[in-house]
């Protein structure tokens, strides 16, 4: 085996490194000075990762991501024979939380991107009225518990740049719910919009604030994954009717300063029941069959007659 020491294997993540169970989330390997013939491995917690169909054309996609696929990854590339091998890419930590409808992490204000200096506060609020849930955050430098503990809360009088991170509950014994990534910048514009995923149908909403006035901006510009598609507004822009094709990184612009890149998630409806109400059966049998209906109705009843037990032999 023969490694380069010019060619070297790199990863990046997209959308966002935290992610909860069930959304996606695609690891890409690259390689410095050269992108053409190299094939790739793929290794999580320094083991070795066999499915390779994930992994194809230097790309390694979780869809739909489980708490399992946690860990630490890492990518080589090879090429040539005899294998010419890159040496390991630095590593990158995926982190999938599970779901939960029970707990959520409260944000005031509740927005992604915020200004240094501002003050925040953050809290778990638990519905199943359980105690425990700490606010845990993770940074560029480590993992830790917010400085300033409040029960279940946190706040911060003063941010940084520092503070930059993602922020979630987390139980008494370890599990995390409900990540949100937080965003402090220290220019004069930031993005407001929502943390929370837009569910599909519904209406997505941004403003472009300035730090003076903590108010959207006069004139602004508004860009989706690098191109424009607003500008010159009152510095809001509505999206009616969002779907899965409005996902993506959004930012504004304005002659006062641009903001920072926020991820903006779209989440699929779900209905709120998958059961077929007994009306609606009754219903769909009459429009079909009033003599199946009927049948129905004779065979329920001998099942009450019986006490409950039944059977067609």
């Amino acid at each position: 085996m023969f490694c380069s020491a010019e060619a070297q294997a790199s990863v990046r993540v997209s959308p966002q490194p935290w992610l909860t169970e069930g959304e996606s989330v695609t690891l890409i390997c690259e390689v410095s000075g050269s992108s053409k013939g190299w094939t790739f491995s793929w290794f999580r917690d320094h083991d070795h990762l066999s499915d390779s169909s994930r992994g194809a054309g230097g790309s390694y996609t979780l869809s739909p991501a489980a708490l399992q696929h946690t860990g630490v990854y890492t990518c080589r590339a090879e090429r040539g024979r005899p294998a010419y091998y890159t040496h390991n890419s630095s590593s990158q930590t995926l982190w999938i939380t599970g779901v939960s409808a029970s707990v959520s992490l409260v944000i005031n204000p509740s927005r992604s991107q915020h200004f240094s200096s501002d003050s925040l506060s953050l809290s778990c609020e638990d519905q199943s009225n359980s105690t425990g849930w700490t606010v845990r955050r993770y940074t560029d430098k480590d993992t830790q518990t917010c400085a300033k503990q409040t029960g279940s809360g946190c706040v911060m009088d003063s941010l940084s740049t520092y503070d930059t991170g993602v922020y979630w509950c987390e139980s008494e014994s370890g599990e995390k719910r409900h990540p949100r990534n937080i965003t402090v910048h220290d220019g004069e514009v930031i993005l407001e919009s929502s943390v929370d995923p837009v569910i599909e149908g519904e209406t997505l909403t941004l403003h472009c604030l300035h730090r003076s006035t903590n108010s959207p901006i006069l004139s602004a510009d508004f860009y989706k994954d690098g191109s424009l598609i607003q500008n010159q507004t009152t510095g809001e822009m509505n999206i009616t009717t969002v779907s899965k094709s409005h996902e993506g990184f959004y930012y504004c612009k304005t002659e006062r300063g641009q903001s920072l890149h926020s991820w903006i998630s779209v989440r699929v409806r779900v209905s709120r029941s998958g059961q077929i109400s007994v009306l609606k059966i009754l219903s769909f049998l009459l429009a079909a069959s009033p003599h199946l209906l009927a049948t129905v109705v004779l065979l329920y009843k001998c099942y009450r007659a019986r006490g409950n037990t039944f059977s067609l032999t």
